[in-house]
């Protein structure tokens, strides 16, 4: 045992000696001393292994006290070669090493897309803030928006207008959702004008829809529906790609669905039900409780290229570019209310 740590120690010492750049000053003294034919002493181990490190001297077997001297020239020229080539094959292997980083970095990142870090409860107000933030000003490509109960108030809306700016100006794409209510608030109605000058895009819906910002599709923030009678302001980081994905794809399915918007004031609405037959009346009963056209056609025993014709005439009539919108003015419309009104009187 004591001989294995010994040759250990040995071992060690030998590759310290290798690495110095220079003798000991031990190592110096005996070989100046073997030069003179000084013999080696039991204590000049140490250095004796350093100078047959650097090749300064041989040992011969049958005579292991008197040590002969090696030209030091020629030592330190070899010494020299041989540290420049170990130089060059550590920088070698350091060359390789982002190579095999970028390899590794394949799987790391499909790892990544097929988990996430879960979700993480926020419940006051500047830590969502903050958070979301933190966020947004680290997007690289995208930022989703979808916002049922509006802007917020003024503080929030100038803050969200500079928030959404820079990250325009940065080169994402910025993608904004609104109810449909939203067209008449003239604050949001600025904001909306600014951003999509610079290259923002807004839609609003008449239906309704889940609160989300999503960032690069990589993290979102939602609000809660977990905790117990949590604050209204408290939202959940979530993190998890495959629930971001969800919550993206649920974007997406609403923007589909939703209106373009520029920020121009909505439409004024046409008074009354004047000009409007009993027929329309009909499609657009039909269209706002979302009955299949083809059972409104034959209900009203017109042929569906008669009914698309009519719904086109509505459609123009209200400004609307999609059904949902057409029904939404419909809702909206004296002659809805008129209706709806007759029929609760009916009733009582």
């Amino acid at each position: 045992m004591d001989q294995d740590n010994a040759a250990r120690g040995d071992a060690g010492a030998s590759a310290r000696a290798g690495e110095r750049a220079d003798l000991s000053e031990a190592a110096k003294v005996l070989y100046a001393g073997i030069t003179r034919g000084e013999p080696v002493r039991p204590v000049d181990g140490a250095a004796l292994r350093e100078l047959l490190e650097w090749r300064l001297v041989t040992v011969d077997p049958d005579r292991p006290e008197a040590p002969v001297a090696l030209d030091p020239q020629e030592a330190g020229r070899r010494r020299l070669d041989e540290g420049l080539r170990e130089l060059a094959a550590r920088a070698a292997r350091m060359a390789a090493v982002p190579d095999v980083a970028d390899e590794l970095a394949l799987h790391f990142e499909r790892a990544k897309w097929r988990s996430g870090s879960g979700s993480e409860f926020l419940a006051e107000p500047e830590q969502v803030g903050a958070r979301l933030g933190e966020a947004v000003g680290q997007a690289e490509s995208e930022l989703l928006t979808a916002q049922p109960l509006g802007p917020g108030g003024a503080d929030a809306m100038e803050a969200a207008l500079a928030r959404d700016a820079r990250a325009l100006a940065r080169g994402v794409s910025v993608r904004t959702l609104y109810r449909d209510g939203e067209r008449d608030d003239p604050a949001t109605r600025d904001r909306v004008t600014r951003l999509t000058a610079l290259g923002a895009q807004f839609r609003t819906l008449a239906a309704s829809f889940q609160s989300c910002v999503v960032v690069d599709r990589r993290q979102a923030f939602i609000p809660d529906h977990v905790v117990n009678s949590s604050p209204t302001h408290a939202a959940w980081h979530v993190m998890d790609r495959a629930l971001v994905a969800f919550i993206a794809e649920g974007f997406e399915d609403a923007w589909r669905r939703a209106d373009i918007w520029h920020g121009d004031p909505r439409r004024a609405v046409p008074e009354g039900g004047a000009g409007l037959t009993h027929r329309q009346r009909e499609i657009l009963i039909d269209t706002a409780a979302g009955v299949d056209q083809r059972i409104t056609a034959r209900r009203l025993s017109i042929g569906l290229r008669t009914l698309t014709k009519e719904l086109g005439v509505l459609r123009a009539r209200w400004g609307a570019p999609t059904l949902a919108a057409l029904a939404y003015q419909w809702a909206l419309s004296a002659e809805r209310r008129r209706m709806a009104d007759e029929a609760a009187a009916a009733e009582e």
